[in-house]
């Protein structure tokens, strides 16, 4: 579990930060205000949630064996996917329909939190 979501964690701030200077520098005279700010949300929880990840990956060397925390970090994993994604393609596409997707990654935001906060709770 430590070695899956430290990659997957640093993957995910890796890819905040090139998507980050992408849209500062790629997408500023691209983008209107309003696009290019839903863009900017986007990384922000991205890197957020990356950062998350490693937390959870640190986490877990002193509890190997939580399943609550593994299933916080799959759960982080799914919300960067179905929030920050969707918020990218839609900055990008102006699709608005995309954004009935973004809620359920915030979902998977708040529970995956909600299953750290429960890891610890039952740590010994």
């Amino acid at each position: 579990m430590q070695k899956l979501f430290t990659i997957l964690g640093s993957i995910n701030a890796l890819l905040a930060v090139a998507l980050g200077a992408f849209g500062a520098h790629g997408l500023a005279s691209v983008l209107d205000e309003r696009l290019l700010n839903v863009f900017e949300t986007g990384v922000r929880y991205h890197m957020y949630h990356a950062l998350g990840l490693l937390a959870i990956a640190a986490l877990s060397a002193k509890m190997p064996n939580s399943r609550s925390l593994l299933w916080a970090g799959r759960l982080l994993f799914v919300g960067i996917i179905l929030f920050s994604g969707s918020l990218y393609v839609l900055a990008l596409s102006g699709i608005n329909k995309l954004g009935m997707i973004t809620p359920f990654g915030g979902v998977m935001f708040i529970v995956g939190w909600a299953l750290v906060a429960v890891s610890a709770v039952k740590w010994k």
